[in-house]
């Protein structure tokens, strides 16, 4: 993992914050689902952002809603310069955030384990 810098950490945060209100209020793409922008990591630099985004329903609607986010970088990398005062606005790259879904999956997979253990333990 590379290391955490104050200033990228916090203009991270900021872009997080911003990026929800746009694609929330702007964006009017109807290929977009209920996404929320859970992290944003950029780069030392503060030329390149990578938005980790999750959405709400199926694999195709991942899909329609990635797509949306990545044709509308532009629009929002300008609407971001202009609330923003930064020099440079990162360059947007929006990636799907697994992490919650892995923390679900593992979730089940430590109670099946719990309530098989339990199974085992009671007398018959």
């Amino acid at each position: 993992m590379p290391r955490d810098y104050p200033r990228t950490r916090r203009v991270g945060e900021q872009l997080r914050r911003e990026l929800s209100e746009l694609i929330r209020d702007e964006l009017k793409d109807p290929r977009l689902g209920m996404v929320t922008v859970s992290d944003v990591e950029v780069s030392r630099d503060l030329a390149h952002a990578r938005v980790y985004v999750t959405v709400l329903g199926d694999q195709v609607a991942r899909k329609e809603s990635l797509a949306a986010l990545r044709s509308a970088a532009g629009f929002l990398r300008r609407a971001l310069g202009q609330r923003m005062k930064l020099r440079t606005v990162p360059e947007l790259r929006f990636l799907y955030d697994e992490s919650i879904e892995e923390g679900s999956r593992l979730d089940a997979l430590i109670d099946a384990a719990l309530a098989e253990d339990a199974a085992k333990r009671r007398p018959e």
